[in-house]
């Protein structure tokens, strides 16, 4: 159930910042800060570059491991608590490792695979190939919705629209706010969208790790022959001593 929720509350973000990306101006630059985290080492060759590569990924990893040992963290999935914890770790995590969230992977694969598309149809297009490689499925019958506002908005104007053609893009914009407004979907609501996405893919990490601590424990409790009575409750567990 966790990871269909979150799938629910990824193809949200996915939608706004997609109808949010294709109503900019192509030559609006994306400041360079925000490829910061995804971006590649300088023009190396050969071993240096494997090396910069290795030192730079060795070196987020270092810093997760630290804040980890240091955050306690309640491997209970159905604790409203636990879950809200666990995804502030993680903000931590991600924030000194400067690693994306997930809505701000959503926003760069959008900004990086868009980045020269001129006209809105195309862009429509590339999104939805981007939105089937992730693996989202389009439960809100967004997509479709999209490409009949476009198709109402190039009848109007009799041709086929740019993302430069500022009135153009001001009709296209009315009828995604008419979209949104349709599935009840606020933009000045997408922080707290983010914010219910990384709580519910905290909720299903914490699953996976609950599960495979069952697991775990089950292999050892075969291989040593403990009692039931001998195996620890899942919660008690610090996964700060096992690091």
């Amino acid at each position: 159930m966790a990871r269909a929720l979150s799938r629910s509350a990824r193809q949200i973000d996915f939608l706004l910042y997609g109808s949010q990306s294709v109503l900019q101006p192509q030559q609006q630059a994306v400041p360079i800060r925000f490829y910061a985290k995804e971006a590649t080492p300088k023009a190396l060759k050969g071993d240096e570059m494997l090396k910069g590569i290795f030192l730079e990924v060795k070196k987020k990893f270092e810093t997760a491991i630290g804040v980890l040992r240091k955050e306690k963290i309640t491997i209970d999935p159905e604790d409203p608590a636990a879950v809200e914890q666990y995804a502030k770790v993680m903000k931590t995590v991600r924030e000194k490792a400067d690693l994306f969230s997930e809505s701000q992977r959503i926003q760069f694969t959008i900004k990086q695979r868009t980045a020269g598309i001129q006209d809105a149809r195309s862009y429509l297009l590339a999104l939805k190939d981007i939105r089937l490689k992730r693996g989202l499925t389009d439960e809100l019958g967004a997509e479709a919705m999209m490409m009949d506002a476009l198709e109402k908005v190039e009848k109007e104007i009799k041709k086929p629209l740019l993302r430069n053609d500022k009135k153009g893009m001001a009709l296209l914009t009315e009828e995604f706010n008419k979209i949104n407004q349709k599935l009840g979907i606020r933009k000045e609501d997408l922080p707290k969208y983010e914010e219910d996405l990384e709580k519910k893919i905290a909720k299903a990490q914490l699953e996976e790790l609950k599960k495979d601590a069952l697991e775990a424990m089950e292999t050892q409790k075969k291989r040593e022959e403990f009692n039931d009575e001998e195996m620890p409750d899942v919660k008690s567990l610090d996964i700060r001593n096992m690091l």
